[in-house]
């Protein structure tokens, strides 16, 4: 449940780093549901959540996840990931750093490679470089079978994860302000599927 703190942490986060954050207000409840079941949280072993923000979509998240499940949640944002680590659940590790280097930070947390990946991080304000690599490293570090999906206000990261993944699949979550989209790609079961 999002509080009075997590709105002011939040928009703090945005008039500081508004490139990285993207959103003047946290997710909803009905977004966070909406996460929820795209990414199938009730039966995925291995999560990350790329921009977690003030923890609202991480907290929806753990409560959906199984009892031996482990979700890492990484931001750059030292405030964020501070907030984060208040969240008392053992199956959430919190790292602060770049999506960019997932591959390490799943190796620091002893981490196989992830079922779902899921990314409310800005592809929009970023330069494309930056999303070409962070995109890269979320599809290699992905487990065979897996989903990458970003949930996202513009179509910007359509647009690019197409050059990395191919077509996605799309949904929205209308009751939402603004609207959100949601962009989903499935990692073949093997190589040449």
């Amino acid at each position: 449940m999002t509080t009075m703190g997590d709105r002011l942490t939040f928009l703090k986060g945005f008039i500081k780093r508004p490139r990285e954050v993207g959103s003047l207000v946290p997710s909803s409840r009905f977004l966070e549901q909406r996460i929820c079941r795209v990414i199938d949280a009730g039966h995925t072993r291995t999560l990350v959540e790329l921009g977690p923000g003030t923890g609202g979509t991480t907290e929806a998240v753990l409560a959906a996840m199984p009892a031996d499940a482990r979700l890492l949640a990484i931001d750059t944002n030292p405030a964020f990931v501070e907030q984060l680590r208040g969240i008392r659940d053992p199956r959430l590790l919190v790292a602060e750093g770049s999506a960019a280097d997932l591959d390490t930070l799943l190796v620091e947390n002893a981490l196989p490679p992830p079922d779902i990946i899921f990314s409310g991080i800005p592809f929009s304000t970023m330069p494309e470089g930056v999303a070409d690599g962070i995109l890269q490293s979320a599809w290699a570090a992905l487990a065979p079978g897996g989903r990458f999906t970003a949930y996202q206000f513009r179509d910007a990261v359509c647009h690019q994860g197409r050059r990395v993944m191919g077509e996605p699949l799309v949904e929205c979550e209308w009751i939402n302000i603004p609207p959100m989209h949601f962009y989903s790609w499935d990692k073949p079961e093997r190589v040449g599927s």
